[in-house]
């Protein structure tokens, strides 16, 4: 997935980072410690990375709570030769934070993410809103519009969904998600799992797997049960992989397209 930046305050260095300063206040916590409070945080993209992370200015994080990496990793972050272990409440995280070896760079540490690395800081707010498993990217678009086109869902052969008034969300590099009324979906044909993802544009969502006997990959289904503000209109909708399932709307069906999830989609089932 690429994402096209124009803006001139995007700046690149010779390593190959691209990076803008960000106006959101953004805090980092552990627990219930915060790390990092800061009104200057800068936006960076890794090469070949197509979600930003933040980094912040020294004076703006808790460098009490960093310890000169024990196990540093090679090859991590872009060429990155200082990395740190962060302890809070006498609890040690490898490699937690480091700093980018470019020159643009200097004097600012830059943090993992939890959600999205398993290891890191664990809460993140941009102003009073929590946000999940990476930055929203400024130059990114996500619109949730209500629609009256016929969207057919098929699994294997079998309708599984059919309406005339889905939500269609647009979400820029990624193809249309169509977005169903439970009403409008056989529930009946479908697992819940405990399988949950966040998304810093969507919220956190829950997910359900195909039941019958058709080789699906597992948790192709999902919904938001509370979404963010911005996507209000798919609250309790279901959405299925449009790279794993068949759909039709308004009498074509669509092809399947191939993105970064056709990776990572398991045909093994999840409980």
């Amino acid at each position: 997935m690429t994402t096209l930046r124009t803006a001139a305050s995007v700046r690149s260095t010779p390593e190959g980072l691209l990076w803008e300063p960000s106006g959101r206040w953004v805090r980092g916590r552990k627990g219930g410690i915060t790390v990092v409070d800061s009104r200057h945080p800068v936006l960076v993209w890794e090469p070949g990375v197509p979600v930003p992370l933040y980094a912040f200015p020294r004076e703006e994080v808790r460098e009490e709570l960093l310890r000169p990496a024990k196990n540093p990793p090679a090859g991590a972050h872009t060429g990155s030769r200082i990395f740190y272990d962060l302890e809070v409440d006498g609890e040690p995280l490898e490699n937690a934070a480091w700093t980018f070896p470019a020159a643009d760079l200097a004097g600012h540490i830059a943090f993992e993410w939890s959600e999205r690395t398993g290891r890191g800081l664990d809460h993140w707010y941009e102003e009073e809103e929590e946000i999940f498993v990476h930055p929203r990217d400024p130059h990114k678009r996500v619109d949730a519009l209500a629609s009256s086109r016929h969207v057919v869902v098929e699994i294997g052969g079998t309708v599984v969904a059919d309406t005339s008034r889905p939500v269609l969300l647009f979400e820029t590099g990624l193809p249309t998600r169509y977005y169903i009324p439970r009403e409008d979906v056989r529930l009946d044909l479908l697992v819940p799992t405990a399988h949950g993802s966040g998304c810093p544009y969507k919220g956190r969502a829950e997910y359900w797997s195909w039941g019958g006997e058709a080789e699906v990959p597992a948790n192709v289904v999902w919904s938001y049960p509370d979404p963010l503000p911005a996507v209000s209109a798919v609250k309790g909708f279901l959405a299925f992989y449009n790279e794993a399932v068949d759909i039709v709307v308004d009498g074509e069906r669509l092809e399947r397209p191939t993105t970064p999830f056709s990776r990572t989609l398991s045909t093994r089932p999840t409980a």
